[in-house]
């Protein structure tokens, strides 16, 4: 299914201001048709003079209405006039008779969408840039309870700003969707003072559980909160207009082991506060699962401080072996060994600086490539090394086998291509598209006999590392006039399944 811009931008009358709008607004779809007990549908005016829906929401207190979505759809013509009134005029146009819907009576409200210009100012656009109809369920006509009466009426005010232009509110921090409160979840209603004039059962039980055992309402929900939080130190500096209902903003709470998330909604009427809608939620789970993640994540982090620490002392005993060494064979040997290490080391030095297990390998080759310096000083010779394209990211499993291996033949091309030889050239082509990783080592040295490859411990691990590990292929083959080029090819789509 399209995405909510592609419907948008494919009627071709929004702007991308516009388009940032609508998506601030279907942030809280499911909240709207919650709150109003009915099915919700955004409309955008189209090309062709009709409206296209770009939305559609169903309650989780009531029944829907509509078990197939209109996402997509042109506008049915029994609701095109009340739409296209709603759009036309800039006011909220309400069904006069019952509107049926397959043997259904139906209630249908048409809310046009203003866009407020600027977070402080008051000016919105002339015109709608889309309606929200709202259809509601007549056939389960009951006496209402006093909780389904005071959502219905938190519904009419946030859909009278909608219609104003005062809702979504541009002063309302993004917050993660993760333990974001419902109303289901429990919901408080304040006046202009921050005094509860609503409290549905949920939001109380979840005060009763942080150890509050009174009655909410008539009670400042502030003055409540600080009683909870009473000597603490460390309290969130947006708590107290969160909990008086003044900013649009998300804090957590905890006493007694629970952590409550409240989210504030600030209900105006032309622009002036009249009160405040606090959403509450018990994340106490959610929170401690956050913080079991963290501590994952940096054992983790350590582990990979410490694996690299480790390597690097193992490098560092190779160097010192080397060096006490008489054997020239033994001595390069060993050097070889601690560049194998020490490339390894380098992967992991870099796991442990973030959360990710992806690894930016650019950076990795940078620090890799700083080995050519010291195998070229050990030959006498001096090599200029350029390095182009871009690697990308790589899954960890991967990195350490590619550095490795391009290790290897970046080695190589400096002792045996470049073998002889005072200056010399090496350059690595990287070059990413969606299927696959492509890279070119080349050096302008003696070259290889056509044909012929390498048998030593070198070509031996290259060629485990990228055929067996990473499932990919590489090519050994002598330059126009001198020097060699080795191209490594890796399947990124083998990657990704993995």
């Amino acid at each position: 299914m399209s995405t909510l811009s592609d419907l948008v931008q494919a009627q071709g009358r929004s702007s991308e201001a516009d388009i940032e709008w609508l998506h601030l607004l279907v942030g809280d779809w499911q909240l709207l048709a919650d709150l109003a007990f009915a099915d919700i549908v955004l409309w955008v005016p189209s090309a062709e003079g009709s409206f296209v829906a770009v939305a559609h929401a169903r309650p989780s207190s009531a029944a829907t209405l509509f078990y197939r979505d209109f996402v997509g759809q042109t506008i049915k013509a029994e609701w095109k006039s009340q739409v296209t009134e709603a759009f036309e005029t800039s006011r909220i146009v309400d069904t006069a008779a019952p509107d049926w819907y397959e043997e259904t009576p139906t209630r249908v409200r048409a809310v046009p969408v203003l866009r407020r210009l600027s977070p402080s100012g008051s000016q919105t656009t002339e015109r709608p840039i889309a309606v929200v109809t709202r259809h509601t369920n007549l056939s389960e006509a009951r006496t209402p309870s006093r909780q389904e009466l005071t959502f219905n009426e938190c519904a009419n005010e946030l859909f009278a700003m909608i219609a104003s232009g005062d809702f979504p509110d541009l002063g309302a921090t993004t917050s993660p969707r993760r333990g974001a409160p419902r109303a289901s979840d429990g919901l408080i209603r304040l006046d202009v003072d921050g005094i509860v004039t609503f409290a549905s059962p949920n939001a109380l039980s979840a005060f009763n559980r942080m150890g509050f055992a009174l009655e909410l309402e008539g009670e400042s929900l502030a003055e409540v909160t600080t009683g909870l939080l009473s000597g603490r130190t460390v309290v969130d500096e947006s708590l107290p207009l969160v909990v008086t209902g003044r900013a649009p903003w998300r804090t957590d709470i905890e006493a007694r082991g629970v952590t409550l998330s409240l989210r504030a909604i600030p209900i105006r009427n032309r622009g002036e506060r009249v009160g405040a809608i606090v959403l509450c939620r018990d994340v106490s789970e959610v929170r401690h699962q956050e913080r079991e993640l963290i501590t994952k994540d940096a054992t983790i982090r350590e582990i990979h401080h410490r694996v690299k620490n480790n390597l690097q002392t193992v490098a560092s005993l190779l160097r010192i072996q080397a060096r006490r060494t008489h054997s020239d064979v033994a001595r390069d040997a060993l050097g070889q060994a601690m560049r194998r290490v020490a490339a390894i080391a380098v992967v992991h030095d870099t796991l442990s600086e973030g959360l990710d297990q992806n690894v930016e390998f650019d950076v990795v080759f940078d620090r890799v490539l700083k080995l050519i310096a010291e195998v070229a000083s050990s030959h006498n010779t001096t090599v200029h090394p350029k390095s182009t394209g871009s690697f990308g990211t790589l899954p960890s499993e991967y990195a350490t086998p590619l550095a490795l291996a391009l290790t290897e033949l970046v080695t190589n091309a400096v002792e045996h291509g470049l073998a002889g030889k005072t200056d010399g050239r090496v350059e690595i082509v990287a070059k990413r598209s969606e299927e696959k990783l492509s890279v070119k080592v080349r050096d302008n040295g003696v070259g290889l006999p056509e044909g012929k490859v390498g048998s030593g411990l070198g070509t031996q691990i290259v060629r485990t590392l990228i055929e067996g590990e990473l499932g990919g292929t590489i090519d050994w083959h002598t330059l126009m006039g001198s020097g060699t080029e080795v191209t490594i090819e890796v399947p990124l789509t083998w990657l990704a399944r993995l």
